[in-house]
């Protein structure tokens, strides 16, 4: 494979941007070509990548023969056709971002997608790469002792605005916890090792979006929720969801508990959201509380300033882009996030709203796979 990895971006809107960013950070790595039909948007991708080609479609994206790997960064409900036409096209190395698919119907064009796609595909779930959420997960078996309960807790702001307002309809983005959580979900099977076996979820719609309008219609996704998930181990999981909540010092908080102790990572929303009077932005951490002796300790997490200015991820996408860009050279085997670690992912979140629709627990399909072993 190549030094250099020349990717082709499709879709450059708030989460794009991002990706152009930190894929800019890198050593070796450009963005050669790019779709973005919106102008806006479009404008701002040229001032991020300025060396790099617009096409006026994906099939004119995948004409450009100078292209190592492509990313998908489109609205939700964008993201499965697009991947099918680059199967039938051209099916270079892929990083698509979550969630794979928005709708339960969905799932059989998905398995098509999986059985004839001969190159690596990598679901974006930021969140596995946050740092203090990284370290939990590497320190969690060790310091509890295997975890039983695992809570995660994220105290955000409301849906920022995005093109054409998809993301304030369910059936453009899946759902609050389809859209928002399955990052949630997919660390929720990796923490715990295993599948889950139910979905519970309370949830509403309470403050935000009340008063939009958009082509005659009113917003209908969640802005806050509970969720618990049960696993075959019997081990559980908690979801806790608030999106007027901005007033938070952390924005999310995860807590793993067994046996000999807890873990806690705690990680600050967007630095260009904190207020300039209140001083520094919270500093990214991680608390470890052994059962015996007792005696919490708190390590902090920093992250390099220039990845942190890149996005709002805790400077994940950065990290998630350097395995990624891994892959495509051949130095990784391997994505870290498979097309089936998106697929369940995506059904949890399926699952929780349906739960939360009818008040009813849901059952979930369970699976054997070879990266996860009760």
């Amino acid at each position: 494979m190549p030094v250099k990895v020349r990717y082709g971006v499709i879709g450059c809107g708030m989460m794009g941007q991002e990706h152009l960013r930190n894929i800019a950070l890198l050593p070796d790595t450009e963005v050669t070509a790019i779709f973005e039909p919106d102008p806006a948007m479009a404008r701002a991708a040229a001032e991020l990548a300025p060396g790099a080609e617009f096409a006026s479609s994906v099939d004119e994206l995948l004409d450009v023969e100078a292209l190592d790997c492509l990313l998908i960064a489109s609205p939700n409900h964008c993201h499965l056709p697009q991947m099918e036409e680059i199967r039938k096209k051209r099916p270079l190395p892929l990083l698509v971002e979550k969630p794979l698919f928005t709708d339960p119907r969905d799932l059989a064009e998905l398995e098509t997608f999986r059985a004839g796609y001969p190159a690596p595909v990598w679901v974006a779930m930021e969140y596995r790469y946050m740092p203090p959420i990284a370290a939990l997960i590497e320190r969690a078996d060790e310091v509890t002792g295997g975890v039983r309960m695992l809570t995660i807790r994220e105290h955000r702001f409301p849906f920022l605005h995005k093109v054409g307002a998809w993301n304030r309809f369910n059936r453009y983005s899946g759902g609050t916890f389809v859209e928002k959580c399955c990052h949630f979900f997919d660390l929720m099977r990796l923490i715990m090792k295993c599948e889950p076996v139910r979905v519970m979820a309370s949830a509403g719609q309470d403050a935000n979006h009340k008063d939009e309008i958009y082509d005659g219609e009113q917003p209908d996704v969640l802005d806050n929720g509970y969720v618990i998930v049960e696993f075959e181990n019997g081990a559980r999981a908690m979801l806790e969801l608030c999106m007027f909540a901005e007033g938070s010092r952390y924005q999310e908080e995860v807590s793993a508990v067994g046996p000999q102790g807890k873990v806690e990572a705690f990680v600050p929303g967007p630095g260009r959201f904190w207020p300039e009077d209140l001083g520094d932005p919270p500093v990214p951490m991680l608390v470890v509380s052994p059962r015996s002796p007792k005696g919490p300790r708190q390590i902090d997490i920093p992250v390099d300033p220039a990845i942190l200015e890149a996005g709002d991820h805790n400077g994940s996408t950065y990290y998630q882009h350097a395995g990624f860009a891994a892959v495509v050279r051949g130095e990784k085997d391997l994505p870290d996030v498979t097309l089936e670690d998106g697929s369940r992912a995506v059904e949890m979140g399926l699952a929780a709203q349906q739960s939360a629709r009818t008040g009813q627990a849901v059952p979930m399909a369970t699976k054997s796979l070879s990266s996860v072993a009760c």
